[in-house]
């Protein structure tokens, strides 16, 4: 793979993994609506890594809260801030995981991987978003997170298994119809996002061990590198504006992304 195409991907993965407009959606149409190959799941992982270090980094303190929390949690505790953010961490991740598990083993998600599919997402669940960011009311703060909230937050993340729903986008969506704050709906969402990576990166990685397709360390290192680029520059630009500035720039976007690829899809 050329070294163009590289930074093509690493750059679409690093900046629509944390944006409302799916991450996956864009990846997957680069070469359905292009002459470039599919990049594999060696590259998916390298791209995984390194928005995964973006958000770690973007949100350390929050991190390493939850895990010493998540020591509290191993000693049969969850008596402190950190303990309870950690568990309701794990609680959303379990969700996506079993669905995950489920599409994967029948075959499902590569069923839906269509324009068609994709360009419907787009439209319904950005709709979606826009009538939750206007409507939800906006007095919960991230740390009055709750197990029950946690619940409800990770059934809809299992959505973003739908390609094109996004998985940051839905989880917002959650939160700010459950009551939470602009900006604190996204930092529970991006804080969602470091377990749910971690089990896809781990699952992508058992399938190209399986498949003996280990890739070359100059390619790895390219996209791991550009993606945590890409992805901390998109984290910092969206959590700064959101102090002034709604999801309906978004939301415009994924409209019209979405009518151009049903008009593809139908035409």
């Amino acid at each position: 793979m050329t070294t163009f195409n590289l930074l093509l991907i690493a750059l679409i993965q690093g900046i629509t993994e944390f944006l409302p407009v799916s991450s996956s959606a864009h990846l997957i149409l680069l070469p359905s609506l292009t002459s470039l190959d599919d990049q594999g799941q060696v590259i998916d992982v390298a791209a995984h890594v390194g928005t995964l270090s973006a958000v770690v980094l973007f949100f350390w303190s929050d991190v390493r809260l939850a895990l010493a929390g998540t020591l509290r949690l191993l000693r049969g505790k969850a008596d402190t801030p950190g303990a309870r953010l950690a568990l309701c961490l794990i609680i959303s991740t379990v969700p996506v995981v079993i669905v995950g598990l489920i599409l994967s083993v029948t075959g499902l998600s590569e069923a839906m991987r269509s324009v068609a599919v994709i360009g419907w997402a787009m439209i319904i669940f950005g709709v979606l978003l826009y009538w939750a960011d206007q409507k939800g009311p906006a007095e919960k703060t991230a740390g009055q997170w709750s197990l029950r909230d946690a619940v409800k937050m990770g059934m809809w993340q299992a959505v973003a298994l739908i390609p094109g729903t996004s998985r940051s986008g839905i989880t917002i969506t959650a939160g700010r119809m459950l009551g939470y704050k602009r900006t604190d709906a996204t930092r529970l969402s991006m804080l969602m996002s470091i377990p749910t990576i971690i089990a896809s990166g781990a699952l992508l990685s058992l399938d190209v061990i399986a498949s003996g397709d280990t890739g070359t360390l100059r390619d790895i290192g390219i996209v791991v590198v550009m993606s945590f680029a890409a992805a901390l520059l998109a984290l910092t630009l969206m959590m700064r504006l959101l102090k002034s500035v709604s999801f309906t720039p978004y939301v415009i976007y994924r409209i019209a992304l979405g009518a151009v690829l049903l008009w593809i899809a139908y035409s």
